[in-house]
């Protein structure tokens, strides 16, 4: 057996960080290591992150999406996850979890969106096919933050293009999901939650980046003038707009 005390020694673990890093795997290819406070995660880039192909699949959601869809056209058959197989799920969207975390760190984005469309898959799947109420709730109740984590993705790469727009949409849609969700489970959880508190900040934080045409400039400061009761100054902004309308 070999002790790794001397890479964790090279690599000291920082508590109000998120520790990851690139390296290249023995096999060629790059993988993520993750330094927690007893060791290090290390996963693949693609696939499962742990490297393993579950009942010869590239995971245990397309193994279960595969055998429910089979089971959907046979009649004797039952289309129904049983709590072995939940866990299988849950085991792997806690891989998903940890990877899409490390990926945000390293600003791997498009890969972000691909690991938190896999674990909405895995809820959505258990939610269609597991008859458990508790075990459904017990994959649901993290829904909020992971279409959070997917917004922020999608966000980030708008920005990339400088799409403010863009990005300001996938914003609105996402807040849309997730009040849609607190209003389904509001006898579960209370309020809005911090996921669209910080979106609806974000967006603010956006538009105030976002450059501003001349219109919006000048409708941006009669909001004030009149928000101040400067009535002389917000008659002369709103001559100015309708020349920019004529």
């Amino acid at each position: 057996m070999e002790d790794i005390s001397p890479i964790l020694q090279h690599w000291p673990y920082h508590p109000n960080n998120i520790n990851v890093r690139l390296i290249e795997g023995a096999d060629g290819k790059k993988k993520i290591q993750m330094r927690l406070d007893l060791g290090i995660l290390q996963m693949e880039m693609d696939g499962r992150p742990d490297g393993k192909r579950p009942r010869n699949c590239d995971s245990y959601l397309s193994y279960y999406e595969r055998r429910l869809q089979k089971a959907e056209g046979d009649s004797h058959k039952q289309g129904r996850l049983t709590p072995l197989d939940c866990l299988h799920l849950q085991q792997e969207s806690v891989q998903y979890y940890h990877r899409y975390l490390a990926l945000m760190e390293l600003q791997d984005y498009v890969r972000v969106r691909r690991d938190t469309d896999l674990n909405l898959r895995i809820f959505d799947l258990v939610n269609a096919h597991c008859p458990d109420q508790e075990m459904v709730w017990s994959f649901e109740q993290y829904r909020p933050y992971v279409l959070m984590m997917k917004v922020r993705a999608k966000v980030l790469i708008e920005l990339r293009e400088a799409a403010y727009d863009a990005a300001l949409q996938v914003i609105d849609l996402g807040i849309d999901d997730l009040k849609q969700y607190f209003q389904r489970h509001k006898d579960r959880v209370d309020g809005r939650g911090g996921e669209i508190a910080f979106l609806d900040k974000w967006a603010a934080e956006i538009r105030d980046l976002k450059p501003q045409t001349q219109r919006e400039r000048l409708q941006r400061e009669l909001d004030l003038a009149v928000s101040r009761e400067e009535y002389e100054r917000a008659a002369v902004l709103r001559d100015q707009l309708r020349g920019q309308m004529a």
